[in-house]
């Protein structure tokens, strides 16, 4: 099947409550984020580990307009510091994540080892913006989505992190690997009532 075009995934998402903006390209999700930032008077910046938005370069600009990072992948942390990152990103002003799939009828899926990121995106920080680029759209429901996830997204990611996992191999077996990255999954049909929610999508190719 066709991968469906952003404009009928954007129309989809407002149906389901979310305020969307297509961006032409990467610099323009990156003035997007930039203005949404200033424009909310978002102080405290949470990084939900997305390779999307990393692909942004957003660290050095937000920095300088004197935000807050809640970054977990910062080098030199301890496994303590890891996990206070991450609860501090439930709490943040802003929070920043990808999605592992988007479906054409506007569901956003993805699958979580450690659950923050799908925490994150659900309730508790003060505004989430998603920043999903073209290569996430599938045709078809959540079960596209999720396979997807399972079959593009999480091979990939297993790889980077160096896990031990079948899906490090290409393969998902469903495994009981203590390494393991796909714990929880998250299929979001609407926009959590208390949290305002903004989706970029983007006309370029980000991420897994």
């Amino acid at each position: 099947m066709a991968r469906p075009t952003l404009a009928s995934v954007a129309e989809a998402l407002r149906k389901r409550g979310f305020d969307v903006i297509c961006c032409a390209d990467v610099q323009a999700a990156r003035d997007a984020v930039v203005r949404l930032v200033e424009e909310n008077g978002a102080k405290s910046i949470g990084f939900g580990g997305s390779q999307s938005v990393r692909a942004l370069n957003l660290a050095d600009t937000l920095r300088e307009r004197g935000c807050v990072l809640h970054d977990h992948n910062a080098p030199g942390l301890s496994r303590e510091q890891v996990l206070e990152t991450r609860r501090a990103q439930l709490s943040c002003d802003l929070f920043l994540l990808s999605a592992n799939a988007v479906t054409e009828g506007g569901v956003l899926v993805n699958i979580d080892g450690v659950g923050n990121r799908i925490a994150a995106s659900v309730f508790g920080p003060r505004r989430v913006l998603w920043v999903i680029g073209r290569n996430k759209l599938v045709a078809g429901g959540p079960a596209e989505g999720l396979a997807r996830a399972r079959a593009v997204a999480c091979p990939q990611n297993a790889r980077r992190l160096q896990r031990r996992t079948p899906c490090a191999t290409g393969v998902c077996t469903d495994c009981a690997s203590p390494d393991r990255i796909c714990a929880a999954v998250s299929v979001l049909e609407h926009r959590p009532s208390c949290t305002p929610t903004t989706i970029l999508l983007v006309d370029a190719d980000l991420g897994y």
